[in-house]
């Protein structure tokens, strides 16, 4: 492994006060997918039972941007009937609507372009909470844009949708930083599908079949390989070390991927039909481990040796086995917890469980 050179991240902003709008800050969507439409329906859902949550300003996808005009609801389902167009950027939407400092942009999109856009609005006193991983968990260069930018701008950048769901992953990492504790290892099962995928995996059914099921479940995404490759882990691994002020680069973590040479390199359209490569592998591999008592498990870590993702045989009373379903485990070591990890867990998937972070991020930005 290559061994990880611990380079503390810029420290966050504290304490430093906003020039917020009278009208006060305003919600930005982008992105209208599964989690932006979940989003939404849980800010009318609360705003309805009288929770004070901050009104759209509008939302926007890659079709088209619609003011909500105080119905959001109306205009997601406007934006969902908008004609697909062809558009290499979302640049111009976000900068055509005048966004002020001490609004909240709410990034549900896993665009590059979008994430590239975080630190320029956090210079701007403009708050960004995200289920997007290419922000701290892209190129190393971005992350320590972002959080540079905070300090410039004042601003926030809510993050906890972007690994676990929302589990108090993050939180508890940067808690335990703060109190002046060191982080010495991270290891867990961090993706949410490749968690059901291998839960269920048992050779009752070929592992394709399983795959199509979870994309069909909304637990994988239309092309599954961002999964099966173990890139989503890796950019999660890469936001969870250097929320423990790991210098990381994504080069420096070794990923050994599910994928066959020809599904890696495959067009988007022949994905389906190149799933049954998976097949004989991993159905080898699970009567191996079964043979010892093992079970498989995607994982990925960090420690004072290095990173890695990849699929492990575990043994069956090993803490990264215990959980079922869409589960997130991860194992948090340092100093303060040396002679036994601390241990998180609970449902790692879904648009409704993301969408609950990415709101409780907004709340805690605007209520602070």
């Amino acid at each position: 492994m290559t061994a990880v050179i611990r380079l503390p991240l810029p420290a966050r902003a504290q304490g430093r006060s906003l020039r917020v709008p009278r009208s006060g800050p305003r919600l930005a969507l982008l992105g209208t997918g599964t989690v932006g439409s979940a989003f939404v329906e849980r800010c009318e859902r609360l705003r309805a039972q009288g929770v004070e949550v901050p009104a759209f300003a509008w939302l926007s996808n890659t079709r088209a941007l619609r003011e909500a005009g105080g119905r959001p609801s109306e205009a997601l389902a406007q934006l969902d009937a908008a004609a697909p167009v062809r558009r290499d950027t979302w640049a111009p939407w976000v900068e055509s609507e005048g966004l002020r400092p001490g609004d909240v942009v709410v990034d549900a999109t896993a665009s590059d372009s979008v994430a590239g856009w975080h630190s320029e609005w956090l210079a701007r006193g403009i708050h960004v909470v995200t289920a997007n991983k290419l922000g701290n968990g892209g190129e190393l260069v971005r992350a320590q844009a972002i959080a540079e930018a905070q300090e410039e701008g004042g601003a926030r950048y809510g993050d906890s949708a972007t690994v676990g769901a929302g589990l108090p992953l993050l939180r508890s990492i940067r808690e335990l930083m703060a109190g002046g504790d060191r982080i010495c290892s991270v290891s867990g099962v961090l993706s949410g599908s490749l968690a059901w995928l291998f839960d269920r995996h048992d050779g009752s059914r070929p592992f394709s079949a399983l795959v199509r099921e979870a994309r069909d479940l909304g637990y994988a995404e239309p092309d599954p390989r961002t999964d099966l490759s173990g890139e989503d882990v890796r950019r999660k691994l890469l936001i969870l070390a250097r929320a423990a002020g790991l210098a990381l680069e994504a080069g420096q973590v070794q990923v050994d991927s599910l994928l066959t040479d020809a599904l890696a390199s495959a067009e988007a359209g022949e994905v389906d039909a190149l799933l049954p490569s998976l097949d004989a592998p991993l159905h080898d591999r699970l009567m191996k481990a079964g043979a010892g008592g093992a079970r498989l498990r995607f994982v990925g870590g960090f420690d004072g040796e290095g990173a890695r993702v990849g699929l492990d045989a575990l043994p069956a009373s090993h803490p990264l086995c215990a959980g079922g379903g869409t589960d997130n485990i991860v194992a948090i070591g340092s100093c303060r917890y040396a002679q036994q990890p601390l241990v998180v867990r609970g449902p790692g998937a879904g648009a409704d469980v993301t969408a609950a972070a990415l709101l409780d991020d907004v709340l805690a930005i605007v209520h602070r």
